[in-house]
């Protein structure tokens, strides 16, 4: 290798570099509100400051909720966040909305933190649930292909604590890990064509939720 070689080697480097950390995007959501660089859909949302979840809130409506990053458009990837729900019976699904379309159309996975500790065990294994709407309600899956789309978390988590949760998105397969499990949670196959669009914080009918520290990987389509 001739001087001019070894001279470009550490700018090549850097560029690799910078360019695969240009694809990685942390959101301060407090920063989000104010900026209204989130679009909050039939809910309300508040701060939260507490120490090492700076996030926020929300409200509990009937009907689903989502809280609309904007300017965000993802395809493939890792989605992290914190959320936190509670053990409350049929009133606590809080997850994540992605591929967004528009308020009514987009997949999402979510999490049932009153079944997390179900002692019936067909109860336990509904404490994670991939939907696909409109169509694909979770009554219409679990009818389709009982217990494919949904599945139990183990070691079931604190229903009333921030749990960490990672999402893989790659082509059609979506995976879903808890609190650091090298195990994947759910594995589910996506039931629509549609491949890319918005992120958003998901709550559904009754529930409110907590949401902070959320970071956004992309990789190639």
């Amino acid at each position: 290798m001739n001087k001019n070689q070894w001279a470009a080697t550490p700018l090549l480097c850097f560029l690799v570099v910078s360019a695969f950390a240009q694809d990685v995007r942390t959101i301060q959501l407090h920063e989000a509100v104010r900026s209204e660089g989130i679009r909050v859909f039939n809910r309300t949302a508040t701060l939260i400051d507490e120490p090492s979840y700076q996030g926020i809130r929300l409200s509990k409506e009937y009907g689903e909720g989502v809280a609309w990053l904007t300017g965000v458009e993802f395809s493939n990837g890792t989605i992290e966040f914190d959320v936190r729900g509670e053990d409350v019976k049929q009133h606590s699904f809080v997850g994540l909305a992605f591929h967004g379309q528009n308020d009514s159309t987009y997949d999402a996975i979510y999490l049932r933190p009153f079944q997390f500790r179900a002692p019936d065990e067909v109860l336990r294994h509904r404490s994670i649930q991939y939907v696909s709407f409109p169509d694909f309600t979770w009554r219409r899956l679990r009818a389709l292909s009982p217990g494919k789309y949904e599945n139990a978390v183990d070691p079931a988590p604190d229903p009333n604590a921030w749990m960490r949760v990672r999402i893989v998105v790659q082509g059609t397969t979506v995976s879903t890990y808890i609190n650091g499990n090298p195990s994947p949670s759910l594995v589910v196959e996506k039931v629509t064509a549609v491949h890319t669009g918005s992120i958003g914080f998901y709550v559904a009918d009754t529930s409110g939720g907590d949401f902070a520290n959320i970071s956004i990987t992309k990789t190639p389509d």
